[in-house]
């Protein structure tokens, strides 16, 4: 057992000191750009997740209206069978939800009074938005009609787009880091070939013989994915400084975040199995080709 243990502490020390840098930051370069797209997406994905995404119909009452309208207008809302829920929004209500926003308190006071009407929020069962709220804006009393939370989906849409594009980037990105990983073991082995040989005259085993190789491609992968975690970090921490005095001026501490320890522990992982996945095959196709004359 310390004997086979041994051997790969050996094994492990001299692919360390073969790794190359140069093939090394081509990785990193080459793997943050689906990793740094993920981030992107994730945090794209948190600020989606705030809203609600179950589309809403607001509809505003005519300026003016009386309560008794409103109330005649909620019955007949409460009474379609196409909508599930139907909640009243007097203009008292909104006016202060407005005047708890930024900056609008001042604007309000600017115009002496309300200028809001009152309002219907209503959540369908499923129809078809477009077609139901040209309905309900033909009910009496009625002055506008607007499908909120619809832009959200479409945010969801295009998030969703988005990720199948870095999954594909990620693949062929992947199968790049593979063959990096192939063409610099075949060179190293071309490079040891006299060593190779002499190891096989002296009755070397070829998992003695492959082991270093193995463990370079798992290094060289994984040192990869440790130079594309930098590179994200790097990259999101310049668009922070941007993002910041945008976020400051709505008010908000919005931040693009770093990826979680899991999903950066992933990556390292990913990129070394790639990596070894390369080694692999490099192996497996030369050293046939070499034996002791």
């Amino acid at each position: 057992m310390n004997a086979w243990l041994r051997q790969h502490r050996q094994a492990a020390g001299s692919a360390l000191r073969r790794l190359g840098l140069l093939n090394t930051a081509v990785i990193g370069v080459a793997l943050s750009l689906p990793v740094g797209g993920y981030a992107l997406l994730e945090n794209l994905r948190d600020v989606t997740g705030r809203f609600a995404l179950d589309t809403q119909i607001s509809l505003f009452l005519q300026p003016g209206a009386k309560r008794a309208d409103a109330d005649a207008l909620g019955r007949t809302l409460r009474a379609d069978r196409r909508i599930a829920r139907v909640r009243f929004v007097p203009r008292e209500q909104a006016l202060k939800e407005l005047s708890g926003v930024q900056g609008m308190a001042e604007v309000i006071a600017a115009l002496g009074r309300n200028p809001l009407p009152d309002a219907f929020v209503v959540t369908p069962r499923g129809e078809d938005v477009e077609q139901l709220s040209g309905e309900l804006a033909r009910l009496p009393g009625v002055a506008q009609v607007q499908a909120d939370a619809a832009w959200a989906r479409r945010l969801a849409a295009l998030a969703n787009i988005g990720r199948m594009a870095i999954w594909l980037l990620s693949a062929l990105l992947g199968a790049g880091l593979v063959a990096v990983t192939f063409n610099t073991i075949r060179l190293q082995i071309l490079t040891r070939r006299a060593e190779i040989e002499v190891s096989k005259l002296i009755g070397a085993t070829d998992a003695f013989i492959r082991r270093p190789f193995y463990y370079l491609g798992l290094f060289q992968g994984a040192a990869g994915g440790l130079v594309a975690l930098a590179i994200v970090a790097a990259g999101l921490g310049l668009l922070n400084r941007e993002v910041r005095v945008l976020a400051e001026s709505y008010g908000s501490g919005f931040r693009f975040d770093f990826l979680g320890l899991a999903d950066a522990l992933a990556v390292v992982l990913f990129a070394g199995l790639l990596g070894s996945v390369g080694a692999q095959l490099a192996v497996a196709r030369q050293l046939r080709e070499i034996e002791p004359a």
